[in-house]
């Protein structure tokens, strides 16, 4: 391989990435920009309906795609580097039939079994915004077989358009349609309000739709160029589907299982040492309501690191250019690490002014669930980890092992929490380290899989200890400026300054220690015309 075309694959990864975590960032707030308004429109009643309703369609959502978009960008991806895209074709045809058998199984499952699902759980009021919901269970999972079929080309831009897309119809459907349905009462506003998913997974798959449309010259170009022969059956293509999509289906399933089990455990603990029910139940709800929600941002750029890594990394390793492979695995560790390390000590810095913006009407509990937000901060790092590292297992036909290394990190969580908890000096916080924790097992057994099965070799400086020192010397300067602008300011306009203050630092940071150079950065979406700006200020 050429160096101009690995360059070339470089920027493929690394412009991926950009991409998907740029659109996701835009759905985070596109999220929050639908969920505040519509309990302020329908109200806590109205909301509970909606709450019914939506982790029951998420728990259909999730068995009828079952990991099978990730299946499909490896799948695609490994027969486009051997030069068959016919054979690639042929993966996303039967994916596309698959998923819209199961997401139409799902569809009817929930919309007839609605009635009887919410009568079960004492919610019968709830079936309208339950039905709602139905119809997206059809659009959303054959939306994800042209997804994973793109990522499997290594076209990002589908995916994070659609995403945008589809979130967009939402937060507008869903928002329209609980004002228009509120006269006629509050379960009809709250199934209002559930349509928005459908409405968005209809209108996020006619837009991938034109996509396809708009890229079917260039396909059917590919497809004519490939002379070799069908060697893959139907049924094969469904079992290799099947083994790659269940144990990430598991995978995902395993930490909000042990998060059940967290909210019976921490309370009971709590109340073991000398707790009422009321006040164990408001420090869990400050840990998981409070300050877990806000580590999840981080996580949007981590994650489109580890989507952007499986079709790279399965395609070198299908055509066994290692070292091409290695650099990705580095490089893709390296990327998570400059993204979540700030995070994680800009948190830490300002984990008390950020919690009492977010919730200034709550200032005794916001500075009380400031100290588990510090700790959950630094488990940013570990899972930022997890996500890359599993991104390349994934890619390397290893799609188990992040399963097990996970369950080993659950298992610990619940040790550290069963003990910790109990601990009246740390209570609820006991807790936020045995997240932090488990997430830190899951990813040394995930770094140590990766070195074991592909060869890698870390460069711990320049993967850990450089972006590390970057955001110390950043979380520092941050404080040191919140500190001072408080004395004139109130914590808004000092929270914001601090932050900014931080974030530039950062910036000069990364380049002052050369955690990332200028040739990299060049390689990124528009990374040239950045590079120019920022050679104004850096020399």
């Amino acid at each position: 391989m050429s160096s101009e075309e690995t360059n070339k694959k470089n920027r493929s990864f690394v412009g991926g990435a950009v991409i998907l975590g740029l659109a996701g960032l835009l759905v985070k707030v596109l999220g929050a920009a639908f969920r505040i308004p519509l309990a302020n429109i329908i109200g806590d009643d109205g909301m509970g309906y909606y709450q019914t309703a939506y982790p029951i369609y998420v728990l259909f959502l999730t068995l009828a795609t079952a990991g099978i978009p990730t299946a499909i960008s490896r799948m695609v991806a490994e027969r486009y580097a051997l030069d068959k895209p016919k054979a690639a074709y042929k993966v996303f045809r039967v994916s596309s039939l698959l998923l819209f058998l199961t997401g139409l199984i799902s569809a009817g499952i929930l919309y007839f079994g609605a009635g009887a699902v919410t009568r079960m759980i004492k919610e019968p009021d709830a079936v309208y915004a339950m039905q709602a919901l139905a119809l997206g269970l059809i659009f959303i999972p054959l939306m994800g077989s042209y997804r994973g079929f793109f990522q499997g080309r290594q076209n990002m831009r589908p995916t994070a358009i659609s995403q945008f897309v589809e979130q967009l119809f939402r937060v507008a459907a869903g928002l329209g349609l609980a004002i228009y349905l509120l006269p006629k009462g509050l379960p009809f506003a709250a199934a209002g309000a559930s349509f928005g998913a459908t409405a968005g997974g209809i209108f996020g798959f006619i837009c991938i739709g034109l996509i396809y449309l708009a890229n079917r010259r260039t396909i059917a170009a590919e497809l004519r160029l490939d002379n070799s022969a069908d060697e893959e059956s139907i049924k094969s293509i469904l079992w290799t589907i099947l083994t790659i999509a269940v144990p990430i289906t598991i995978g995902s399933s395993v930490m909000p299982i042990i998060n059940s089990i967290d909210t019976a455990m921490v309370k009971s603990r709590l109340i073991s040492i000398g707790y009422d029910s009321d006040s164990a139940r408001a420090l869990y709800g400050q840990l998981t309501g409070m300050a877990a929600p806000i580590i999840n941002l981080p996580q949007v750029f981590t994650q489109a690191v580890s989507m952007s890594l499986v079709p790279v990394v399965a395609s070198a390793f299908k055509r066994g250019e290692l070292d091409f492979m290695r650099k990705n695995i580095s490089l893709g560790l390296r990327y998570a690490m400059l993204i979540a390390t700030p995070c994680a000590f800009g948190m830490m810095a300002l984990a008390k002014p950020i919690m009492l913006l977010l919730y200034p009407r709550q200032q005794a509990s916001a500075q009380s669930a400031s100290a588990c937000l510090a700790i959950l901060a630094m488990g940013v790092i570990f899972l930022s980890l997890v996500h890359a590292t599993t991104g390349t297992l994934q890619g390397i036909g290893k799609q188990h092992l992040p399963v097990i290394d996970l369950c080993f990190g659950a298992l610990f969580k619940i040790g550290v929490n069963y003990f910790l908890t109990a601990v009246p000096a740390l209570n609820v916080k006991g807790a936020a380290i045995g997240t932090a924790s488990a997430y830190l097992v899951a990813a040394i057994l995930n770094l140590w899989h990766v070195s074991r099965f592909t060869g890698t070799r870390y460069d711990y400086v320049a993967i850990f200890v450089k972006p590390a020192i970057a955001a110390g010397c950043m979380g520092a300067l941050a404080r040191l400026s919140y500190e001072l602008f408080h004395r004139f300011a109130g914590n808004m306009v000092s929270t914001a300054l601090a932050i900014g203050v931080g974030v530039l630092a950062y910036v000069v940071l990364v380049f002052a220690t050369k955690s990332i150079t200028m040739e990299e950065l060049e390689n990124m979406p528009k990374g040239k015309r950045i590079a120019g700006l920022l050679r104004r200020f850096i020399r």
